[in-house]
């Protein structure tokens, strides 16, 4: 068998590898099957079939040290989602169709280079029936395309009497059944964190100590999972889970971040609330700060939210 003839065949990584002019690095989705109404002929019309995905994704090298940053990568999240937003979109017919769709999606994060897809259905008989194509940043018209929007949160503030309140899981069952993702932030509660004389290092521990909290207030209730990364929170909100906001590295990763220290939690969390475009900012039990989106304020005696 020649080269060219087995690199036809070939899981794209292979066929990557072979075409690359430039240094790259790669992250590939392998043998990802999910059950779709998909096809041209009358058959396929109202019952699902199997159809697999095999993805690779060329990225340029990250200048720097990637520090086990996920928020530096393309996560293998946004694969799977632009396999997902195309699927949902409208029903197709051509699995060619659908190949460039989910290459020109991924092409829209910023890391991507080049896409190679490979789709394939399963059930059409004992064999495997599929397409592969080959996208690149330089030959494919993105302008009129835009990011599926970010979903709106609803960020409640609980200070320390509204976290410890008995209260907590009704007000929780009310805020998780409503029409938004859910985010929780806390303060430093009843920690006391250590006094430092450089205002730098005062600011970190500040931030470590609102951490503790949210790391006290996960094992009250299970529900809910501290997160850290913005990657890690876009997921969550995808996908239904409810999150408590740990601080650190989204404040000390921004460019243009709050002006407040985070000992004044209130004004950190509506900074937050804006960087989020959040739904509504949901403070129980504490004075409403100054925030650049909706804010609602309720009484720790308030029982239906």
């Amino acid at each position: 068998m020649t080269d060219d003839i087995r690199l036809a065949f070939a899981h794209p990584s292979e066929r990557a590898e072979a075409s690359s002019q430039t240094p790259c690095d790669r992250i590939s989705l392998r043998d990802y099957v999910v059950e779709v109404e998909i096809g041209a002929f009358q058959q396929e019309r109202g019952t699902l079939q199997r159809v697999r995905f095999n993805v690779v994704v060329e990225v340029l090298p990250l200048t720097g040290p990637i520090e086990d940053d996920v928020d530096r990568i393309l996560s293998y999240d946004k694969v799977t989602e632009a396999i997902g937003i195309e699927l949902e979109a409208e029903r197709i017919n051509l699995l060619e169709t659908l190949a460039a769709r989910v290459a020109e999606r991924i092409l829209l994060e910023p890391q991507a280079e080049r896409v190679f897809v490979r789709i394939e259905k399963l059930d059409r008989g004992p064999f495997a029936l599929g397409v592969e194509i080959v996208r690149s940043r330089d030959g494919v018209d993105l302008a009129g395309q835009d990011h599926v929007e970010a979903p709106h949160p609803r960020i409640v503030y609980l200070p320390h009497d509204a976290a410890v309140s008995p209260q907590l899981t009704g007000w929780l069952d009310q805020l998780i059944a409503m029409d938004a993702p859910l985010i929780i932030c806390v303060d430093a509660g009843d920690i006391m964190p250590p006094q430092a004389g450089n205002p730098l290092a005062q600011r970190r521990i500040d931030l470590l100590a609102i951490e503790q909290n949210a790391w006290r207030l996960a094992a009250r209730d299970r529900r809910a999972k501290v997160v850290e990364t913005r990657t890690e929170l876009d997921w969550a909100m995808k996908n239904g889970q409810t999150c408590i906001w740990a601080p650190s590295k989204i404040v000390l990763d921004a460019v243009d971040g709050p002006s407040a220290s985070p000992a004044d939690t209130a004004a950190l969390v509506a900074w937050f609330a804006g960087e989020m475009s959040a739904k509504e900012l949901l403070i129980i039990g504490a004075d409403a700060p100054n925030a650049p989106v909706p804010v609602r304020q309720i009484d720790l005696a308030t029982k239906t939210i």
